[in-house]
């Protein structure tokens, strides 16, 4: 049986994309059957694993909508062991659409539900907003994995995200837990990174992760070339980093 994670923060710019992309092409080359589901109408982690969003017609969308079957919009990517549930910008009118849907916040748990079972891992790239894709992903998740920027407004908006997920379990998901808090962007350089990392740490303790994702240019070039950084540069420290934040999701999940 797999594990669904959900990869969210309402603020944008904080590797949230770049995260489920390359967190989930490291479970793979590990050899964990890996799903992505790109429940952003953004689409950027349909196109930074190769899929041109122009080209999608079978997209999460009309699975939570109803008109395919989940299996039709599975697509496998260049990354072994990795498949993807592309979006397209449709799906900015799903909430509008599923607004007077009996049940409408368990419409994507329904759809990703039986696909536990053919992975590993299932992660969900959130939109950067906490609106009703976003509480969907959060109610058909069994933990919510957190980036946060080592940045001056590094924990604004946390606190509120953190709310959302504790109405999330109060009213919709009571077994929704969370994998834990990701620090992207540091650079051990500056000495505002480093305030960051402890301030986060001192507040959130355990569940911070122990990796750490670095400034990298090889892992900010890698979208364009519509690659994860592991197939566009192995030996950069963006992949080593994803790899070893892999690995911990492995061990705290006694994968490996």
């Amino acid at each position: 049986m797999g594990k669904i994670i959900a990869i969210a923060n309402q603020k944008g710019g904080v590797g949230k994309t770049t995260t489920a992309i390359n967190l989930a092409s490291s479970l793979g080359v590990l050899e964990q059957k890996t799903l992505v589901v790109d429940a952003d109408p953004q689409a950027n982690s349909s196109s930074g694993l190769g899929i041109d969003p122009r080209d999608v017609s079978k997209s999460i969308y009309e699975v939570m909508i109803g008109s395919i079957e989940v299996e039709e919009a599975v697509v496998h990517t260049d990354v072994p062991n990795l498949d993807i549930i592309p979006a397209h910008i449709d799906l900015v009118g799903a909430e509008l659409e599923m607004i007077d849907m009996d049940r409408r916040e368990f419409m994507m748990k329904k759809v990703i539900e039986p696909l536990k079972n053919n992975y590993e891992f299932i992660i969900i790239d959130c939109a950067p907003s906490l609106g009703l894709i976003t509480v969907n992903a959060l109610t058909a998740a069994d933990t919510v994995l957190i980036p946060v920027q080592c940045e001056y407004f590094a924990l604004e908006g946390l606190g509120k995200l953190l709310n959302t997920i504790k109405i999330v379990q109060s009213n919709l998901n009571k077994t929704l837990g969370i994998e834990g808090i990701l620090l992207t962007m540091y650079d051990h350089r500056l000495r505002l990174s480093n305030q960051v990392y402890e301030d986060v740490k001192i507040h959130f303790k355990e569940l911070v992760f122990n990796t750490v994702i670095y400034r990298n240019v090889r892992l900010s070039e890698a979208p364009s070339f519509k690659k994860p950084v592991i197939l566009y540069d192995a030996a950069s420290k963006g992949a080593s980093n994803y790899l070893t934040l892999a690995r911990e999701v492995l061990t705290k999940n006694k994968k490996k």
